[in-house]
């Protein structure tokens, strides 16, 4: 439930079956899905992207993008949420390695719960320079096979509340500074779970995130209590989970295997 993520897909032009070929393009799939916000406060989190360009590695600052897209498309975070993706950009590429990726936001909005209108949100030269986002390591584009890149935008860290939504004056508004986390989705896993109580009750909207020495990414359970990451590089993580007037439980040495699942079940038990 958690990220915005856009997953970017490099999926090689193929002649026939899935061999790898030595020349031609690749092709560049773009998806998004989201990491979450508060979401016991919003009801929607919408993104607008005019442009997405992506550059070939060690070419500097000045170097030449290739363009991704050139669509207005919008999407709303909230409905991507546990491994729910969209995909924004379908292109052929030359094959090679890349190592920035540039995305032009030109507007973004949040519409809490029981409030009639959305709060537009000030996007701070993301329409003009557009957000750079680095990619390390670099993503390879080879010739008859698939490369994924997956943007993660954490909503939670994206969108900066002003005022306190528990105060009596209110929200005064947002501020937008994208976190976004950028992962080469070809090497990496998935975990994902459910969160129950020790009364076996499905617990929605508790919070779970996953560390390796500082948070990685974060996410809320569905109404079914299940959570999912994905884009996790492989590698051993801790994995947490609480909500509010319950424990909070904690696994250590979960491993993660490039292309694999790993699943961690939590029970919670109430304070």
């Amino acid at each position: 439930m958690k990220k915005l993520f856009i997953l970017i897909s490099a999926a090689m032009l193929m002649v026939s079956g899935c061999t790898k070929t030595a020349d031609g393009p690749g092709r560049m799939v773009v998806k998004v899905t989201d990491d979450p916000f508060n979401i016991n406060f919003v009801e929607s989190a919408s993104i607008t992207i005019n442009k997405i360009e992506i550059r070939k590695s060690g070419q500097g600052d000045n170097g030449q993008f290739i363009v991704l897209s050139s669509d207005t498309l919008t999407f709303d975070l909230m409905k991507l949420r546990n491994g729910i993706t969209q995909e924004i950009s379908n292109l052929d590429i030359p094959q090679g390695s890349y190592d920035l990726i540039r995305l032009y936001i030109d507007k973004a909005s949040l519409k809490i719960k029981d409030q009639a209108t959305s709060y537009k949100v000030k996007v701070p030269s993301g329409s003009q320079t557009g957000i750079k986002m680095f990619i390390t390591p670099t993503i390879t584009v080879a010739g008859g096979l698939t490369s994924e890149l997956l943007l993660d935008f954490d909503l939670s860290k994206s969108f900066v509340m002003r005022g306190n939504m528990d105060h009596a004056a209110g929200v005064n508004g947002f501020i937008f500074k994208p976190c976004i986390r950028v992962t080469n989705n070809s090497t990496a896993g998935r975990i994902e779970g459910q969160v129950i109580d020790t009364a076996k009750i499905m617990l929605e909207n508790a919070k779970v995130w996953v560390k390796k020495d500082t948070v990685i990414s974060t996410t809320f359970t569905d109404a079914t209590g299940q959570y999912a990451f994905i884009g996790v590089p492989s590698g051993t993580y801790s994995v947490f989970a609480t909500k509010e007037n319950y424990d909070t439980v904690s696994y250590s040495g979960v491993n993660v295997i490039s292309a694999n699942r790993t699943i961690q079940n939590f029970i919670l038990t109430k304070k």
